[in-house]
């Protein structure tokens, strides 16, 4: 590592140091700002907040995160599918079939996830194709991030070392047994940060939902801040949702650390060489 850059010195280490004070000074300048603001505006008076202790309240919100997860975790598994169809299509030998999926995938991958909303949503409402908002929302969600995962498995499987390749056609291996036996479990380790990283992005998009009147937690928030009675709380249904949105997010990041470090642990135990995958995958295929 320190061919790559130079080990600082003790200026360099009070200067660093010094400028870590002072980002942190900046940061909690800022956030101590807009807690005066915040403030000085009543956004913190109790007739805002008084509303959240009421059952019914807490229903519409828990009918919002329940309307999230339902397009979030159907989008996410359609969007797994679809990046691995789509991934596997990118690296045949074939081009009839490579072209057609580099370029479903890179044409998704290219319009905003809100205007494939609009498409089916408006759409179907045009051409009476009976689709709701829910599945509006959902297929928005598979086609972008779908064809995300698509990039992220191909370039995934890119990233193992050539040697894999060669050492498993040495042995006889054909390319569908390659990729699954031998590229595909290397891969997954280095992939799944970034699939759980795509996965949080999915979660939070699904807050586009409430421009197409899904009644997702966004939606459910402006009909809660639009209340007079409550001095029209917007900002404090606000802060609540975005609470629940970080501690779902957090839950699945929480959930890739887990799976990351199982995996270390797992070749930690086994210990084997790099070729030993190749000549796992041949007995795998023998025939008893």
């Amino acid at each position: 590592m320190s061919a790559l850059y130079d080990v600082p010195g003790p200026r360099a280490k009070i200067r660093n140091r010094t400028l870590n004070v002072v980002v942190l000074l900046l940061v909690a300048g800022a956030v101590a700002w807009v807690i005066y603001r915040l403030n000085a505006t009543g956004q913190f008076e109790s007739r805002r907040w008084v509303q959240f202790q009421y059952t019914a309240i807490q229903n519409q919100l828990l009918d919002g995160l329940l309307a999230t997860l339902k397009a979030a975790g159907l989008a996410a598994v359609l969007a797994l599918v679809f990046g691995s169809v789509f991934a596997a299509a990118r690296i045949s030998d074939h081009k009839w079939v490579r072209t057609p999926a580099t370029f479903v995938v890179e044409l998704f991958r290219a319009v905003p996830l809100l205007i494939l909303m609009f498409f089916f949503y408006y759409g179907s409402l045009q051409f009476q194709l009976g689709l709701t908002p829910f599945w509006a929302v959902v297929l928005g969600l598979t086609l972008y991030n779908g064809s995300v995962l698509a990039e992220i498995f191909r370039a995934g499987i890119a990233a193992v070392p050539k040697g894999q390749r060669e050492a498993s056609y040495a042995l006889g291996l054909r390319k569908n047994q390659v990729v699954r036996l031998v590229l595909l479990p290397q891969a997954i380790s280095a992939m799944l940060p970034a699939i759980v990283s795509q996965l949080v992005v999915l979660l939070k998009d699904t807050a586009l939902g409430f421009i197409i009147t899904y009644p997702e937690l966004l939606y459910v928030g402006k009909q809660m801040g639009g209340r007079l009675n409550y001095g029209f709380p917007y900002i404090p249904t606000y802060i609540v949702i975005a609470i629940i949105y970080i501690g779902l997010c957090s839950l699945l990041s929480v959930l890739a650390r887990y799976l990351e470090g199982r995996s270390r642990r797992r070749r930690k135990v086994t210990g084997a060489p790099p070729t030993s995958a190749a000549e796992s995958a041949t007995s795998a295929e023998a025939p008893l």
